[in-house]
């Protein structure tokens, strides 16, 4: 049940206010304020879907209380209310953040209109949030060991910074959980964190991929395209793989970070971006580097902050944990109950040779829970988790 919230010192605009909305949708919730002093103590001690301010209050004003919610509670949508001489003023709420404003007396059409266009963005901000915290738990770093919690301090420290982060470990140990946290605990976190696989995309394509490409440039750009760096414009591009990358498309991307412009394929305009760069390999860059596969500009230039990922037979104290979860989460997946793993069976699986590391143990996971008993044990690993 939406709950709004009207500050006003004029009594009788307020009654009016409360009577179109009470009669509008009786599901909501009016409450008002006859000054903007107790409007805001009011915000500060409840949770309203929206509020409808007036502009000229005694204590405190319309804009003061705007500026003064947007601090505390920067997602609840703000309605100002203006007089006839309040025009101006009211149109720079606008830049303060006020969602909207109507004028005094309400036109009955924009007041309802306005206040449905505001409660549906309250929504979906709510929603957002639901789906980030969804999205936050797919990404989640699961584990304790001292090697797990030192990244996890590294990504505190680093993820605020526009610092270019480079991240190396084994195929399977869950780089990109790293690029995502450092993406999602950034101040650009509201924006995109596009994804490019360098390894999955073709030599002769890379280039269209990341930088776009302008209609006629090869015989397939049938039309003006973007690429992916533009689509991360003011967030993040993950570069996984970038060993991978061939030698042309790497002189392109060390330009894209020395001087934040790129240049789509066939086009001669340059377009700037304000990218972050996080990137991610398997391989041994100062060995590429030395057999000439991959220049040693570049590398630097990425790797500013380097952040390694163990192998999980560095990190075996973490299994019990791991378990834990992929259980939990394959239950959930699945719609069945979770599965325990006895102690004897998880101290098997501890002993076990992870060669595809975090991938691997999911997948033997989760052959566990099809194949073994009600709960897992020793007999199972042994059965159904061999090599």
């Amino acid at each position: 049940m939406p709950k709004i919230l009207i500050i006003e010192d004029e009594a009788a605009i307020r009654r009016v206010l409360t009577k179109i909305l009470s009669e509008e949708n009786d599901t909501y919730q009016v409450e008002d304020a006859e000054d903007g002093l107790i409007g805001f103590e009011k915000i500060k001690n409840n949770d309203y879907d929206l509020v409808l301010c007036d502009i000229k209050m005694p204590k405190m004003d319309g804009v003061e209380v705007l500026e003064a919610v947007k601090k505390i509670k920067p997602e609840i949508p703000m309605v100002m209310i203006s007089g006839h001489g309040d025009m101006e003023t009211a149109i720079n709420t606008m830049r303060l953040g006020a969602f909207d404003y109507i004028s005094k007396p309400p036109d009955l059409n924009r007041l309802l209109n306005t206040v449905r266009n505001a409660l549906d963005k309250k929504q979906l901000v709510v929603e957002n949030k639901i789906l980030k915290k969804k999205v936050s738990k797919n990404y989640e770093m699961i584990g304790e060991s001292e090697a797990i919690n030192h990244i996890k301090v590294m990504i505190d420290k680093v993820a605020e910074t526009e610092a270019r982060v480079l991240i190396t470990g084994p195929n399977g140990t869950g780089k990109e959980l790293v690029a995502h946290q450092l993406h999602e605990k950034s101040s650009r976190a509201n924006f995109p964190l596009i994804e490019v696989n360098c390894a999955a995309i073709p030599s002769e394509l890379i280039e269209s991929e990341l930088f776009g490409h302008v209609k006629g440039a090869f015989t397939s750009a049938v039309k003006d395209r973007a690429g992916k760096f533009e689509a991360a414009d003011k967030g993040t591009i993950f570069l996984d793989e970038i060993g991978d990358m061939s030698l042309s498309a790497q002189a392109k991307v060390l330009r894209a970070l020395q001087e934040s412009m790129i240049t789509r394929v066939g086009a001669d305009k340059d377009i700037k971006v304000d990218v972050r760069v996080v990137a991610a390999t398997n391989k041994d860059l100062k060995l590429e580097i030395a057999e000439g596969r991959f220049r040693e500009d570049l590398y630097h230039r990425l790797a500013v902050i380097l952040i390694k990922v163990p192998a999980l037979n560095e990190r075996r104290d973490d299994i019990p944990m791991l378990i834990t979860h992929f259980a939990d989460k394959i239950a959930t997946e699945q719609g069945n109950a979770v599965k325990k793993f006895s102690a004897t069976a998880i101290n098997l699986l501890k002993e076990y040779d992870w060669t595809g590391n975090i991938r691997e143990l999911r997948n033997v996971v989760e052959r566990l829970i099809i194949l073994g008993g009600s709960e897992i044990s020793e007999n199972d690993v042994k059965l159904f988790a061999s090599k």
